[in-house]
């Protein structure tokens, strides 16, 4: 079919996300509906019964299937594509470090929503980041427009550091809101997206094992050729992981060469050059951080907004350099590891212990299960540790915002 001209749409998130993969020209597409990433499958089911997509597509009784089936049609050469939620991602746990560990360039979006129980199928990021250690790149979206951006660039990043990557945007505040996304045509995204080339091999004639048992220490095959272990397998994720953090910065480049647009790449800054206080999230919640900063700045408060897009990679010396010059750092975590604290707070603070110039740093703890977060309210957290600062009252614990008990 000719591809329309690019053109704007008003589309929810889902709707993004399924646009994305379409484009991406997805071989195989594996169904399992969850609230609320349903509408992203049930789009990409009518593309594929119009026409509008020539890709299998797959329903199956579980998110764990759902997964097995990316990881089989990633092994025999295909372009694959799902998405999930909350308890359907936690119910793919073994499948998720199975397709990792096969270095598959697997992409699945993740409408962020809070894990049960008790039930809730609000936003929060609890169930990406309870994952954060199964080998997946994380990519965190601050509105439909980068939903979409994102999905085209994970193809490419996947497909070329070999790992599979998960996009993440909130549930319901952006994959049920509409708003204004720029659509290119076919052809931009295949000048961008070159069609798939599978890494593994599957040939009847040349039969082999798909991940056989590997021991703790490297061991000849029957061909006497010495075959990494188990160490050596982890070792080269973790390198891949590094190498991520370079590749999205560059393709994040590529795309905005060829399309006007920066997704930011592996952090997203706002007024940062000369901040003296800066808030920090993922997600939309980024996004509302910038209207904060702005009414900081209303109050001459020198304000300024760190976006964290990719929280696996870390990107440690990036986010280092971005933080060296400020006074204080105000993180909101809508994610919790129990014990302990917020993820994003704990990985920055980590980040910055061997840095020379360190800011103080206070963690706020906020949207859990859908529970508003207005933008005056981050500003007036950065502004009670900035005053908790000024009078230097020492360590602060960490705050829930809006908590009411």
């Amino acid at each position: 079919m000719t591809s329309n001209p690019s053109a704007v749409s008003v589309i929810t998130g889902n709707k993004a996300a399924a646009e994305a993969a379409r484009l991406a020209r997805v071989q195989v597409v594996a169904a399992y509906p969850i609230t609320p990433q349903s509408q992203v499958v049930e789009a990409l089911a009518s593309y594929v019964e119009t026409g509008l997509l020539n890709a299998e597509f797959i329903t199956v009784e579980s998110e764990h299937s759902a997964m097995g089936v990316c990881i089989g049609a990633s092994i025999g050469g295909s372009r694959v594509f799902t998405a999930s939620s909350a308890n359907g991602l936690a119910y793919m746990c073994e499948q998720l470090s199975w397709a990792a560990g096969s270095r598959l360039p697997i992409v699945m979006g993740c409408a962020n929503r809070a894990m049960s129980a008790p039930w809730n199928v609000l936003n929060d990021q609890q169930d990406a980041m309870s994952q954060r250690d199964q080998g997946w790149i994380q990519l965190y979206c601050r509105d439909n427009q980068e939903i979409f951006d994102t999905f085209l660039q994970a193809f490419r990043l996947a497909e070329e550091v070999h790992l599979p990557v998960m996009v993440c945007y909130d549930g319901f505040i952006l994959s049920h809101t509409v708003m204004p996304v720029e659509i290119p045509t076919q052809e931009e995204v295949d000048a961008f997206l070159p069609p798939f080339q599978s890494s593994t091999i599957v040939d009847l004639a040349d039969p082999r094992n798909i991940n056989p048992v590997t021991l703790a220490n490297p061991r000849g095959n029957v061909e006497g050729t010495l075959c990494h272990g188990y160490m050596e397998f982890r070792s080269m994720m973790q390198r891949a992981h590094v190498d991520a953090l370079t590749a999205i910065d560059r393709i994040d480049e590529e795309f905005a060469s060829q399309f006007g647009r920066r997704t930011g790449g592996t952090t997203r800054s706002y007024l940062l050059e000369d901040a003296e206080v800066v808030l920090m999230a993922a997600g939309s919640l980024a996004s509302e951080a910038t209207v904060a900063a702005d009414f900081l700045r209303e109050k001459g408060v020198a304000a300024g907004v760190l976006g964290l897009r990719s929280y696996r990679p870390f990107p440690v010396e990036k986010v280092v350099a971005q933080l060296k010059n400020a006074r204080l750092v105000t993180v909101f975590d809508k994610s919790l590891s129990y014990g302990y604290g917020g993820p994003i707070f704990i990985d920055t603070q980590a980040a910055l212990f061997a840095s020379e110039k360190r800011p103080q740093m206070h963690s706020y703890i906020a949207g859990l299960g859908g529970r508003d977060i207005k933008a005056r309210e981050l500003a007036d957290a950065a502004q009670s540790s900035l005053d908790w600062l000024n009078e230097d009252k020492g360590p602060k614990e960490a705050q829930w915002l809006n908590l009411q008990l």
